[in-house]
């Protein structure tokens, strides 16, 4: 399957986010800039419209290396002991997974400590934790207000502490944080060129938007500037969605927007989960012609690619990140630093039909990052 765009770029030319902070949400609004009402022409040959296609064609490659390539030098430790606190969503639950996976390769043991979501269960969560003793303690979404009790004590006894995909700075306790705020914008950006490129920098855009998900800001500021800047004049609309809608209302949401602004051509969600439904409700309006591509990919929005229903995705680096997690460790537990680790740039790729990797699941982006994984500790 061919990695470039192809006719996926003629034609249609796509976490794990804080769950604890979901419970700090407010009313939810709609900001417009401008009314996603009109349509503004660009050139064919214009700047902005040859930048976003050769972005477009940088994100639709399938990277082929992890980008750690320093060897951990020394022999990993084997019966290490990790609890792995899970966030209360299938995301979360996934990248548990994928470490474990990558764990059992050193001969380590995870415990997967499940939560609900909410500051409560979070704190037992990591309350169990620090009773445990474990060697080290990962995580992913929560922000360390809610559980920074438990994570001074975890520091005091020098367990050292592993989060993704939360807003939220290394430092404190936290001794290594991938997919945090500085990481995520290029989503945003990953996301725009395909609107831009699809369009012929003459799209009309509609933007939902989990503001709960504080880790998502970064993305729709980086969607939003780089939309601006390829598609000088073009309409754009942004609506936050109470988290309350999803799973719930959200289809009927997208379906009377939509019919309320005829207009749009491009819809774009902060999140896969917000499209779960929404193609089969527009059929059933009546409801055509329109464009969708989301952020945080999932096994549904790539069935729906592979189906014609959803037009692309920003595919997240859930393998990659709970290996490189696991990477950390063995530095850390050998007496080097993490730091190779933090600084290591995650992969990512927008696919759309004609790249997708796969519909049967969640898919690493690396092909064969376990091997060169493995490389670097000595098992290959």
């Amino acid at each position: 399957m061919s990695s470039r765009p192809g006719r996926a770029v003629r034609r249609a030319l796509t976490a794990i986010v804080p769950v604890t902070s979901v419970l700090a949400l407010a009313a939810c609004g709609t900001g417009a800039t401008p009314a996603a009402d009109s349509t503004q022409a660009a050139e064919p040959d214009s700047p902005g419209l040859t930048a976003a296609r050769a972005a477009l064609e940088k994100y639709s490659e399938r990277p082929a290396t992890i980008s750690v390539t320093q060897p951990v030098g020394k022999k990993i430790p084997k019966g290490k002991e990790i609890d792995f606190i899970l966030c209360g969503v299938q995301s979360c639950k996934d990248l548990a997974d994928f470490f474990t996976e990558a764990a059992e390769e050193l001969g380590w043991k995870v415990k997967q400590i499940a939560t609900q979501g909410t500051p409560e269960s979070v704190q037992a969560a990591y309350e169990q934790a620090v009773r445990d003793k474990p060697d080290a303690v990962v995580a992913s979404g929560f922000p360390r207000a809610v559980y920074a009790k438990q994570l001074a004590q975890l520091k005091a006894a020098g367990i050292p502490v592993i989060q993704s995909n939360a807003d939220d700075v290394v430092g404190k306790g936290v001794s290594l944080l991938k997919n945090g705020p500085k990481d995520v914008g290029i989503q945003g950006e990953m996301l725009a060129s395909w609107v831009v490129s699809n369009s012929g920098a003459k799209a009309n855009t509609v933007y939902f938007d989990l503001p709960a998900y504080t880790i998502l800001k970064p993305v729709k500021d980086s969607f939003a500037a780089k939309y601006k800047e390829w598609c000088a004049g073009c309409a754009l609309d942004t609506v936050d969605v109470p988290i309350t809608a999803v799973g719930k209302d959200m289809p009927d949401r997208v379906t009377s927007y939509l019919r309320s602004h005829p207009k749009v051509t491009h819809v774009v969600f902060s999140l896969g989960l917000l499209n779960v439904g929404v193609p089969a409700a527009l059929k059933t309006a009546g409801i055509t012609g329109k464009h969708i591509v989301v952020n945080v990919g999932d096994a549904q929005n790539y069935q729906y690619i592979q189906s014609g229903l959803t037009d692309g995705a920003m595919a997240l680096n859930s393998h990659e990140t709970a290996w490189l997690q696991v990477d950390a460790l063995a530095r850390h537990f050998t007496g080097h630093s993490m730091a190779v680790d933090q600084k290591a740039v995650l992969p990512n790729m927008l696919v759309t039909e004609d790249n997708l990797p796969s519909a049967d699941g969640d898919f690493p982006i690396v092909e064969d990052y376990e091997a060169q994984f493995k490389a670097l500790w000595g098992l290959s």
